[in-house]
């Protein structure tokens, strides 16, 4: 019996892997230690729930979510697209470059996102005629995570050894060559863990968009709060419903990172 627990509940050299039926019963029983906290700190509130109020606010809530889902998708393509473009500009031969992403890195890492979404959208956007707040807002959310992920991107580059690059010039690789049959698959399984939480914190940071009047998921909750005064009814689905565009986005990269895995 013993042993059995603590194949179980324990990972060590004899154990390294659990089952996945131990997994099971890891899983079930921390969702029943939450949801006793939980449980627990709701009824010590006396808070009275009026669901019923809240669902006629569906429609509001799902369109909400829906235009969060799109601001998403197109902002993670594009902050990909941007962060792998100044990343690699950090290693390229032509200085200007080099300086140019350098600043963009730390400018944008070095301010607040909310400030930024102001000064892109009121003067930015505004001087270049662009009144779409749709397109203006996935560019913004782009450029701000395009930052983070070009550094996650420099420091998986750097991270291979010298020796290996000297071996591919040895060999007659070329450059482009030398990124993609050495560096990139490495690089790849390396940097998939933080670009994770960078593409969850950018589903989460789209919440601040509301500002220029963009009616995402956040500000449809704080409308229906306005509305009903029921801030509890109106903020739960709203952390149900970035659990559930941020969980996928956890399990799509662990499975990423398990089919990408090199032995170094």
């Amino acid at each position: 019996m013993k042993d059995r627990l603590k194949r179980c509940f324990i990972i060590n050299e004899d154990n390294p892997v659990l089952t996945r039926g131990a997994r099971t019963v890891n899983i079930i029983l921390v969702l029943l230690l939450l949801t006793g906290l939980f449980w627990f700190g709701f009824s010590r509130l006396n808070y009275p729930f009026y669901w019923d109020t809240i669902w006629k606010y569906r429609v509001s809530f799902f369109s909400g979510f829906k235009l969060t889902i799109l601001i998403s998708l197109f902002s993670l393509a594009l902050s990909l697209a941007i962060g792998l473009v100044s990343g690699l500009a950090q290693s390229l031969p032509f200085v200007p470059f080099r300086v140019l992403s350098r600043v963009y890195v730390e400018g944008i890492r070095g301010t607040p996102l909310l400030v930024q979404i102001l000064i892109f959208f009121y003067v930015i956007a505004n001087a270049l005629g662009v009144n779409n707040r749709f397109i203006v807002g996935i560019v913004i959310m782009s450029i701000f995570s395009g930052a983070y992920i070009s550094e996650i991107i420099r420091s998986g580059v750097e991270s291979i050894g010298e020796s290996q690059l000297e071996t591919a010039r040895s060999l007659g690789f070329t450059r482009g060559q030398t990124y993609r049959y050495i560096i990139f698959p490495q690089v790849i399984s390396r940097i998939l863990p933080p670009l994770a939480g960078q593409f969850a914190s950018l589903i989460k940071d789209s919440s601040l968009l509301s500002i220029i009047a963009i009616k995402e998921f956040t500000m449809a909750a704080r409308e229906v709060n306005a509305n009903t005064f029921s801030t509890l009814e109106s903020y739960i689905p709203l952390a149900v419903g970035y659990l559930l565009l941020t969980l996928p986005v956890s399990a799509l990269t662990k499975y990423l990172e398990r089919k990408y895995s090199y032995a170094s």
